[in-house]
C-alpha cells in the first residue's frame, strides 16, 4: 500500500534519510557573514564546525552510550505522581509541564512507551522495548531544549493530544493499529531538531536546509528525514517487511508535511468539501489518512482550546521564541519578521490574531467531523474563554498606553492584569 496523499512525497522509490545530528543548530556567530558576504565563513570552518557537531551527536551511540530515562531514579512519591497522571492521560486538562517536572524531563519517551504499551502496538507490531526506548530517547533529545517553544515538552503535548483525538468514537471505530502508531510517532517528531527560527528565516539567511528543500515546507521535511534516519538507525522497524517499512515511512512524511501552517487553507477547503458533501468514508485508508492529517494539525495548535492557565504559558512561550528571532533579524539589520516585534506584536494582539484566523476555522470543521463529542465541546469553550480573556487584556493595555500617554505613569504590569482575571 503505498500513500498518494501528498504531492511531496508520492512517487519516491526510497525516502531520504538525514542523519542524526548531520546538520548543526543554527550558529548565529557566523551569521553576520551571512548578511555581509552571502556565505557563512569559509568552507574550512564550516567542515571543522560541521564535524565537530556530527561527532558530538553521533560519539555517544559510537561508543554505546544510550541515555537512560531518569524516571525509574527518581523518588517514589514522584514516581506515583507520574503514574497517577498517566492514568488519566486521556483527559483533555492534562498537565504536560507537571508531568515533565515528575519525569524530570523524560516526558515525551515516558508518555509514548506508556501510550505504544496502551494501544498494544507493542504487542501488534512485535517491538523490542529496548530498541524502542533507545528510539524514543533519540528523538527527545534531538529536541533543543533551549527552544521556548519548540521542544520536547511541546512534542509531548501534541501527542498526548492526538491520543485524545484518537480516542474520538467518529475516528477510532474505523483505526488500525498502523493508524495508531503512525499517529503518535508524527506526533512525537513533528517538530523533532526544530532550531527555534521559522523558515523565512531560513531562507533569508540563505540557510542550507532552505537551498536543500528548495523553500517549500523547509522545516517539516527536516523534522521528517531526521525522524526517518533515526528510526532506521535504531532499527525499530526493521524486522518488519521492506515494503510495510518505506509505507510507514511514506505515510509519516505525508503527515508531518501536515503541519506547515502554510499549507492549512489548502487542508480547511478539503475538509469543508468532505464535511458539506458527506463523502468522507472511514473505510478507505486514504480517508482516514486524511483524517489523520487534519487531527494531528488539530493537535499542533491546540495550546488555545487548553485550560488557561496551561494555556497562557503555552502562548507566552511561543511569542517569546517569535521575540528571540526578532532580536536575531534586528541584530544582524535583516527585516524582523511578522509576530517577531517586541516592541509591536503583544502577546495578546498575537494570540487573537491566530484564534481567529487559524485555530477557531480549523476546530469548527473539526467539531463538525467529530459531532458534539463532551472533548469538542470543552476544546471550543476554552478556545472562546480564552480568546475572551485576551481580549480584555488588550483592551487593557490599551487603556493603560493612552493613561501613560497623558501622565507619563505606568499603571501596572502585564502579569498583574493577567492575574486579576478570572480563570475558566
Amino acid at each position: 500500500l503505498c500513500f498518494a496523499g501528498d504531492a511531496r512525497v508520492r512517487g519516491q522509490t526510497g525516502v531520504l534519510s538525514e542523519r542524526r545530528g548531520s546538520y548543526p543548530f543554527i550558529d548565529f556567530r557566523l551569521l553576520n557573514n551571512t548578511t555581509l558576504s552571502g556565505e557563512i565563513g569559509t568552507k574550512k570552518k564550516v567542515k571543522r564546525l560541521l564535524s565537530f557537531q556530527r561527532y558530538f551527536h553521533a560519539s555517544r551511540l559510537l561508543r554505546g552510550i544510550v541515555p537512560q530515562t531518569s524516571l525509574y531514579l527518581l523518588d517514589e512519591d514522584y514516581l506515583g505522581q507520574a503514574r497517577h497522571m498517566l492514568s488519566k492521560v486521556g483527559m483533555w486538562d492534562f498537565d504536560i509541564f507537571l508531568f515533565d517536572r515528575l519525569t524530570n524531563g523524560n516526558s515525551l519517551v515516558t508518555l509514548l512507551c506508556h501510550l505504544f504499551n496502551v494501544h498494544g502496538l507493542i504487542h501488534h507490531f512485535q517491538l523490542d522495548m529496548v530498541t524502542l526506548h533507545r528510539f524514543l530517547v533519540m528523538v527527545q533529545e534531538d529536541y533543543h531544549s533551549q527552544n521556548p517553544y519548540h521542544n520536547a515538552v511541546h512534542a509531548a503535548d501534541v501527542t498526548q493530544a492526538m491520543h485524545c483525538y484518537l480516542r474520538e468514537p467518529k475516528l477510532a471505530n474505523f483505526l488500525t493499529p498502523s493508524d495508531i502508531m503512525l499517529g503518535l510517532l508524527a506526533a512525537a517528531a513533528h517538530d523533532v531538531d526544530h532550531p527555534g527560527v521559522n523558515q523565512p528565516f531560513l531562507i533569508k539567511t540563505k540557510h542550507h536546509l532552505a537551498s536543500l528543500y528548495q523553500n517549500v515546507s523547509v522545516l517539516e521535511n527536516h523534522h521528517w528525514r531526521s525522524t526517518i534516519g533515526m528510526l532506521r538507525e535504531s532499527r525499530l522497524l526493521a524486522h518488519l517487511p521492506k515494503e510495510v517499512t518505506q509505507d510507514i515511512e511514506q505515510q509519516l512524511g505525508s503527515l508531518i508535511l501536515a503541519t506547515d501552517i502554510n499549507r492549512q487553507n489548502e487542508f480547511l477547503i478539503r475538509l469543508k468539501s468532505h464535511l458539506d458533501n458527506q463523502d468522507l468514508r472511514l473505510e478507505d485508508a486514504q480517508d482516514r489518512h486524511f483524517m489523520l492529517q487534519i487531527a494531528l494539525k488539530c493537535a499542533d495548535i491546540c495550546n488555545p482550546c487548553r485550560l488557561w492557565d496551561l494555556s497562557k504559558q503555552w502562548s507566552e512561550r511561543v511569542c517569546e521564541e517569535f521575540y528571540r528571532q526578532g532580536d536575531l533579524e534586528q541584530k544582524f539589520e535583516l527585516e524582523i519578521s511578522p509576530l517577531c516585534n517586541q516592541q509591536k506584536d503583544t502577546i495578546p494582539s498575537i494570540q487573537i490574531g491566530f484564534m481567529t484566523y487559524i485555530v477557531e476555522p480549523l476546530f469548527e470543521r473539526w467539531a463538525q467531523f467529530t459531532g458534539d463529542t463532551p472533548l469538542s465541546e470543552n476544546m471550543l469553550n476554552h478556545l472562546r474563554r480564552n480568546k475572551a480573556k485576551w481580549r480584555s487584556l488588550l483592551h487593557k493595555q490599551h487603556s493603560s498606553s493612552r493613561s501613560n500617554d497623558h501622565s507619563g505613569q505606568v499603571t501596572g504590569s502585564q502579569e498583574q492584569t493577567l492575574n486579576e482575571e478570572e480563570t475558566p
